[in-house]
């Protein structure tokens, strides 16, 4: 049970995290489950969590979604999820983790620096960004990353920034999710019970998230999505992304 309460406790906190910057739901599931199951059985099955949490967290914030930024980034990100998620039937690249790893300390460094304040994405910009998260998205799992460091160059408030990155995400996983079932489906039977300890745990956390959510100020929000950034990006680089 030790390994079971592990989870538990994991995903209340990833999705309590998810709720306030937007992602970590697999940032933080993802290499813990890899323990017991490994890497490439980890990110299919942490994806039925991660959707049950986006989902909640979704209609939680569904009235703060920016329509335009979801139009430009949703439909590139599902490309991407279903592209990165074919990818992922035959490995995942380290060499990919250590290029994700390394934009996520370099946009995480620049908004802690103020560097990010001066940029901004149009549109051709934000179609290449929705599809680099999703592609990351479906081959290692870890979309939430990338997505949240380009929407940090958009002038977005808390509750636009983590709603229309929750809308974008449940596209992305609508896109991946089929073709982790269809490939991993009898290996996704027998830990079952690990996913449904996963699901109600990030469930709960979520919902403890949202509460958070409402107190943070915007200037500290920004701050706490970059040293998130930074974090993810720097474990990656160390190998967590192997």
């Amino acid at each position: 049970m030790g390994f079971e309460l592990a989870v538990a406790g994991a995903a209340i906190v990833a999705g309590a995290i998810a709720s306030v910057a937007g992602f970590g739901i697999g940032s933080v599931l993802t290499p813990l489950l890899s323990i017991r199951v490994g890497a490439k059985l980890a990110v299919a099955a942490v994806s039925i969590p991660h959707v049950v949490g986006t989902a909640v967290r979704f209609w939680l914030l569904r009235g703060h979604v920016d329509r335009r930024i979801f139009i430009w980034f949703g439909v590139a990100s599902a490309a991407g999820g279903l592209a990165g998620a074919l990818l992922h039937v035959y490995a995942s690249s380290r060499a990919l983790a250590v290029v994700f790893g390394s934009l996520l300390v370099f946009v995480g460094l620049s908004e802690l620096t103020g560097f990010m304040n001066n940029v901004r994405l149009g549109r051709r910009a934000a179609w290449i960004a929705g599809a680099a998260s999703g592609v990351f998205g479906g081959l290692v799992g870890n979309q939430g990353g990338i997505r949240s460091a380009a929407l940090l160059a958009f002038d977005s408030d808390k509750e636009t920034f983590v709603a229309t990155a929750t809308a974008v995400g449940l596209v992305v996983d609508a896109a991946r999710m089929p073709v982790y079932l269809v490939t991993e489906q009898s290996a996704l039977t027998q830990i079952w019970p690990l996913i449904a300890i996963a699901i109600v745990a990030v469930v709960s956390g979520t919902v403890m998230g949202m509460r958070v959510l409402t107190h943070v100020p915007e200037r500290q929000f920004r701050r706490l999505v970059a040293v998130l950034l930074l974090a993810l990006g720097t474990w990656m680089l160390v190998g967590g992304g192997a």
